[in-house]
């Protein structure tokens, strides 16, 4: 596999699971050696997190303090581009949360105007660990009178300290049974994550390469957006059935022998 990516232009890495893992307490796994040979190598990078209960300065300052050498604006989380997918489509909206502080950060730092009353232009869904069923309720509700719902993303899975834990795709199912609606999604799997971080590097598909640990949304997304895939076996999954990797790797820094 020696220099598997030689001519891979862009790359896409996950964050939970790759960086370092667990919300409440994290731990270091690797990428200050990745980084700096992507630097070295004069490549561009995008961290292409589902991570929605930050904003993006906060995970950039995160990384800084794990020595992980990633500009802030290379930090792409999913709150993030929901609250920048909204203002270019729909302009200043109002919405109705099911998330945390990092979200609603990101929305408000776009224009977008909270609720809590009868009536919203979105409900908006990211991970959220103080959910209760009346906030649930509230949110199907809304979308039941016509409120559209827009997800940050809807993985399972995401990986917590102590292993994997519930993420914000149950919640987005949830809401979708209670409503009878679908929800627009953001984060990975969806193509429109990638296809964003392609947009803004100025790099085609069979430029890029993304780098993640879960199956079903970091290697699946990928496939969807036609770009190659590398799964490290740091975080949720061990393998990748049934889905073409580039290669498998025990840890992210190993992709330096590979440039």
């Amino acid at each position: 596999m020696t220099r598997l990516l030689r001519d891979k232009k862009l790359f896409l890495l996950d964050l939970d699971g790759v960086f370092y893992k667990g919300k409440e307490s994290r731990t270091k796994i690797g990428g200050t050696r990745a980084i700096q040979a992507l630097r070295n190598g004069g490549r561009r990078l995008f961290v292409l997190t589902n991570n929605s209960t930050d904003s993006a300065a906060t995970v950039h300052s995160r990384l800084i303090e794990f020595d992980i050498p990633v500009r802030k604006e290379e930090v792409l989380t999913s709150a993030l581009l929901t609250a920048q997918y909204l203002k270019e489509k729909h302009g200043r909206v109002t919405y109705f949360l099911v998330g945390e502080e990092g979200l609603d950060a990101e929305m408000r730092r776009c224009g977008h105007v909270r609720t809590e009353g009868e009536a919203a232009d979105f409900v908006v869904v990211g991970l959220d660990r103080r959910i209760t069923y009346a906030k649930l309720d509230h949110a199907a509700r809304l979308a039941r009178n016509g409120s559209r719902i827009i997800a940050t993303h809807a993985s399972r899975l995401y990986m917590h300290k102590s292993g994997p834990a519930m993420a914000t795709g149950p919640l987005v199912k949830a809401i979708e049974y209670a409503s009878q609606k679908r929800a627009l999604v953001i984060g990975k799997p969806s193509p429109l994550m990638f296809n964003i971080a392609l947009h803004r590097a100025g790099a085609s598909k069979g430029d890029a390469v993304m780098i993640g640990d879960q199956a079903d949304t970091d290697i699946l997304g990928a496939s969807r957006a036609g770009i190659d895939a590398i799964l490290v076996t740091t975080g949720i999954d061990q393998n990748a059935p049934g889905m073409k990797l580039l290669a498998k790797l025990s840890n992210v820094d190993e992709i330096v022998p590979l440039l």
